[in-house]
Order: C-alpha cells, then structure tokens, then sequence
C-alpha cells in the first residue's frame, strides 16, 4: 500500500474526475438521443470528420477516436446508411478506405456541435471563467504528471 502523504487524496481526485466525466457523458448521450436521435459514437465520429474536410482513413478514424477498426466500421456504415458520409477506395491503395463528411453530414452535425456545446455550458454554469481556467490548467499539469508516470 502506498503510504505517500497525498496519496488518499489522489484516489479521491480520480475518483471525482470519473465521476464528473461519467455524469456528464450520460448527460450528453442522453441529450443526443433526445434530441437527434443519435448516439455518442456517431457524434464522436462526425466531430473528427469535421475536423478533416479530405477525410480520414478507416484506420485513422479508428486511431484518432482510440478504438479498433472493428468499433468504428458498424457507426461508418450507419452514417453511409443515413446520407452523413460517404466511404471510398483510396485512389492510391485501393485497400484503404477514406470516410468524408457529406453536405447533410456536416448540416447535421453544425446543428448538433452547436447544441452540444450549450448543453456542456450549462452543465458547467456555475464555475465563473476564473475556476474554468484554473481547472483547465491544473488538468493541463495532470495530463503532463500521468504521461510523465511512466506506467
């Protein structure tokens, strides 16, 4: 057991990261299905492709949203279902496939990004711009103390 001075109040801490991450992520899955009828996942994968007007491979989808190829290829044939992507060979390796957003994919997630983002506001409404910022740079310190852990 760890007898470090701080090390109880380090469990209490990713104790309570866990637990706001976990409200909010209902929160928000729970708003998108109301709302739009749709999924984390699906959003998850139409933010990454917003941010990539050429696309993305199959393969860096999958990287990018931290999951496997096989989690990523039943939402991709969904959203091709729905008229949100499209999915193509690669002109250079006709192995790999490109995932694009496609005019209704990118309405649709403009109107869902910006709902999204009202909704995540007034979860965090009651934290003033100065506790946003001090929380935002103490998780800054964090991500850099877990990558430095070297576990």
């Amino acid at each position: 057991m760890n007898d470090a001075p701080h090390a109880k109040q380090s469990l209490r801490l990713w104790l309570r990261l866990l637990t706001c991450t976990t409200s909010i992520e209902k929160k928000a899955r729970a708003m998108l299905n109301a709302r739009f009828g749709t999924t984390l996942p699906r959003f998850d994968v139409l933010a990454a492709l917003e941010r990539e007007p050429d696309g993305l491979t199959m393969s860096a989808l999958s990287e990018l949203l931290l999951v496997s190829n096989g989690n990523v290829t039943p939402i991709v044939s969904r959203l091709v279902e729905d008229g949100l992507v499209t999915r193509t060979q690669d002109k250079a390796d006709r192995r790999v496939l490109r995932v694009k957003l496609t005019a209704k994919g990118r309405r649709d997630f403009r109107a869902m990004a910006g709902e999204h983002e009202r909704w995540i506001d007034r979860l965090l409404a009651d934290l003033a711009e100065p506790e946003i910022s001090q929380l935002l740079a103490g998780l800054a310190r964090l991500r850099t103390s877990i990558e430095r852990s070297g576990l």
